[in-house]
C-alpha cells in the first residue's frame, strides 16, 4: 500500500505552478526582445521615410539627435530636442512636422525663376523663429529672440532680424540688400540673367556686374570635409546660411576642377576662392587652376585664400592665415578677412624624379611643389606616418594625435639614425654649381618661410645675417640638417640649419641605396635617381597681413637689423 501511494501523480496545483513559472519566465525573455525588435523596425521605418523626404526635398535637410541651443519647431511652434534642420536656410522642424515643413516653406533660391531684367532686385525671405543669439531688430534696434518660444523673424539672405511686433507690411515687401556680405554673394538674379545671355556666341558677363555693385568680389568655398576634426561639414552649413549655396562645394562630392568652372560664369579677375583644408587640399585646388590655364581660361583665374584645417598648415601660416583653425573664429569674421586680404604671388615648382639605369623605360615622376622638397629624417617621419595612417585611418582624425605620431617617429629616428651619411650618398648642384656637403642626414629645399608645422627653418635662431627668403622671388632656399634631434633644436630656436644656398634650379643626384623623399608631405621611398627642381608657374594667392605673428615680426626686424649692420661694415 505504501508503494502504491508513493507512485501517485503530482497534484494539479503543483503542475499549474510549474507551468505558470515557465510561462512568465518565457515572457520576461521574449517580450523585451519583441519590444526591441518592434522599436528597431519603427526606427528603421522612420529613417527610410525621413531619407525619402530628404532625397525629394529642395531643402538641404540634416538630422540631429540633439540641438545645441533652445530650438522651436517652425511648424508646430513646440520646443524640440531633436529633429531636422536645413543647412541652407536654417529652418528647424520636429521629425513629425518634416513633411508639412517641406511643403509649406521654400528654401533659398539658387537661381531666380521669375522673369526679370539685368537691373533685378530681391525681396526679403523671412523665416520665423530660432534667430541667432545676440541679434538685434532692424527696426527698433532691440535684442531679438529673448522669449522662450517661436518668435521674431530672420531674412535668410541678409541675416537681418525683426521683432514680431515690428514686422510691418511695408517691411515684408522691402528690397533685400544681402547685408554685410553683399559683395561676396552671388545673387540668384545674376545667375538668372547669365542663363539668358549665354545664348550669345560671346557672352560678356561684365555687363551684369553693375547690378551687383562696383565692389563685387564673389567668393567660392571649397571645403575638404575629411580635413580637421570634422569641422569641414560644420563649415559647409555655416557658409551656405550666409552665402548662396551654389557658391559652396564639398570636395568629397565634387572635384575642384569642376567646381571652379563657376568662375567662367563670373566677371574676369573678380573671383576669390576660400580653400578649407590642409596644404594638400590647397595643392589640389592649385593644380585644378593650372588646368584652367591649359584650357585657355586664364582671365577667369581666381585668387586663393586658405582656412587651415590640416596638420602642418605651413603654406597657410606663410600667407598669414594661421597655423590651424579649430572653430575659434566665427564664419562671419573669416569672410571679412577674405574681403580685406591682399593679392600676392606664390612660386610653384616642377619636381622631376628620373630613375637611374640603362634599361629604365618608365617615365620620370613629376610633382608640383608649393612648400618644400626633402630627403632625409623629416621625409622618413612622413613616410612612417603615411604608412601607419593607411593601415588605421580612423585613428588620425585629430590634429593633436597626428602631431603626437610625428613626435614618436622623430624620437625613434634620433636613436636609430636611418639616414646617416647622406653626404656620401648624394650630390647637390645649385644653378649648375656643385656644393660640397658636410656630414648631413637630411637636405630640405624650401619655397616658403615655414616648415615642419610652424618652424621658420631658413631663419633658424635669427642671430646670423642671411639673404631674405620670399615665396614669390623665383628662388629656392636649400638647407641641411644633422638629424632628427637637430630638427627639434631648430624648431625651438636652439640651433641654426646648415644654409647651403639659394638657387633658381636645384639638382640632387642619389647615387646609391634607397632613401625616403617627400614633396609637400607626400612621401615615398626612392632608389638611385636624379631629382631636378625648376620653376613652373605662379599662383595668385591672398595674404592676410593682420595675422602676422610675433615670430614673423621679430624675424623681419632681425633680418633688417642684420642687413643694416652688414651695410655699415661694408
Amino acid at each position: 500500500m505504501e508503494g502504491a501511494g508513493s507512485s501517485r501523480p503530482s497534484s494539479p496545483v503543483g503542475a499549474f505552478t510549474d507551468w505558470s513559472l515557465a510561462f512568465w519566465t518565457l515572457c520576461s525573455v521574449v517580450v523585451p526582445v519583441l519590444i526591441t525588435l518592434w522599436c528597431s523596425f519603427q526606427r528603421s521605418r522612420r529613417q527610410v521615410l525621413r531619407q525619402d523626404i530628404f532625397r525629394k526635398s529642395k531643402h538641404d535637410w540634416q538630422y540631429t539627435d540633439l540641438f545645441g541651443q533652445p530650438t522651436y519647431c517652425c511648424v508646430c511652434a513646440q520646443h524640440i530636442l531633436q529633429g531636422a534642420f536645413c543647412d541652407c536656410c536654417g529652418l528647424r522642424v520636429d521629425e513629425g512636422c518634416l513633411k508639412k515643413a517641406d511643403r509649406r516653406f521654400f528654401c533659398k533660391e539658387i537661381v531666380l525663376r521669375s522673369e526679370s531684367g539685368p537691373g533685378s532686385c530681391m525681396l526679403h525671405h523671412w523665416i520665423r523663429g530660432n534667430v541667432p543669439l545676440c541679434s538685434y531688430c532692424l527696426v527698433c534696434k532691440q535684442q531679438c529672440g529673448t522669449q522662450p518660444k517661436l518668435c521674431d523673424y530672420r531674412c535668410i539672405w541678409c541675416q537681418h532680424t525683426v521683432h514680431d511686433e515690428c514686422m510691418q507690411n511695408y517691411l515684408k515687401s522691402e528690397e533685400c540688400t544681402f547685408g554685410e556680405f553683399r559683395n561676396l554673394i552671388i545673387p540668384p538674379y545674376y545667375l538668372s540673367n547669365v542663363s539668358k545671355i549665354r545664348k550669345d556666341k560671346k557672352p560678356d558677363y561684365g555687363k551684369l556686374m553693375s547690378s551687383c555693385g562696383k565692389h563685387w568680389i564673389p567668393v567660392i568655398i571649397l571645403a575638404n570635409t575629411r580635413s580637421g576634426n570634422n569641422l569641414g561639414e560644420n563649415l559647409l552649413g555655416e557658409f551656405k546660411i550666409i552665402l548662396n549655396p551654389v557658391q559652396v562645394f564639398d570636395l568629397k562630392k565634387i572635384a575642384p576642377a569642376k567646381a571652379l568652372q563657376l568662375c567662367t560664369l563670373l566677371p574676369c579677375n573678380s573671383v576669390r576662392v576660400l580653400v578649407c583644408g590642409g596644404d594638400g587640399t590647397v595643392g589640389w585646388v592649385l593644380d585644378a587652376i593650372d588646368e584652367m590655364k591649359i584650357k585657355g581660361q586664364e582671365r577667369y583665374i581666381p585668387q586663393v585664400a586658405i582656412l587651415p584645417l590640416g596638420t602642418g598648415n605651413d603654406l597657410s601660416n606663410t600667407l598669414g592665415w594661421g597655423a590651424g583653425y579649430a572653430g575659434e573664429i566665427p564664419v562671419e569674421q573669416i569672410l571679412r578677412n577674405v574681403m580685406e586680404a591682399d593679392g600676392i604671388k606664390l612660386d610653384r615648382w616642377k619636381v622631376q624624379v628620373t630613375n637611374k639605369g640603362y634599361y629604365n623605360l618608365r617615365k620620370p615622376k613629376v610633382f608640383t611643389m608649393n612648400n618644400y622638397f626633402s630627403v632625409g629624417p623629416d621625409a622618413l617621419m612622413a613616410l612612417n606616418f603615411h604608412a601607419h595612417r593607411e593601415k588605421t585611418p580612423s585613428l588620425f582624425s585629430s590634429r593633436i594625435i597626428n602631431k603626437a605620431v610625428y613626435f614618436f617617429y622623430g624620437t625613434k629616428d634620433c636613436l636609430v639614425q636611418e639616414c646617416k651619411d647622406l653626404n656620401k650618398k648624394v650630390e647637390l648642384e645649385l644653378d649648375g654649381e656643385r656644393i660640397s656637403l658636410p656630414n648631413l642626414e637630411g637636405i630640405i629645399v624650401l619655397n616658403i618661410g615655414y616648415w615642419g608645422g610652424g618652424c621658420r627653418l631658413w631663419e633658424g635662431m635669427g642671430d646670423e645675417p642671411y639673404p631674405l627668403a620670399r615665396h614669390d622671388d623665383g628662388l629656392l632656399e636649400v638647407v641641411g640638417v644633422y638629424g632628427s634631434f637637430h630638427c627639434a633644436q631648430i624648431q625651438v630656436k636652439l640651433a641654426n640649419p646648415v644654409r647651403l644656398g639659394q638657387a633658381h634650379t636645384v639638382r640632387l643626384i642619389l647615387k646609391s641605396s634607397k632613401m625616403p623623399m617627400q614633396v609637400d608631405g607626400e612621401p615615398w621611398a626612392q632608389g638611385p635617381c636624379t631629382v631636378t627642381i625648376t620653376h613652373k608657374t605662379h599662383a595668385l594667392m591672398l595674404y592676410h597681413s593682420s595675422e602676422q605673428s610675433d615670430d614673423d615680426a621679430s624675424s623681419v626686424s632681425e633680418q633688417e637689423h642684420m642687413r643694416e649692420q652688414t651695410d655699415e661694415d661694408i
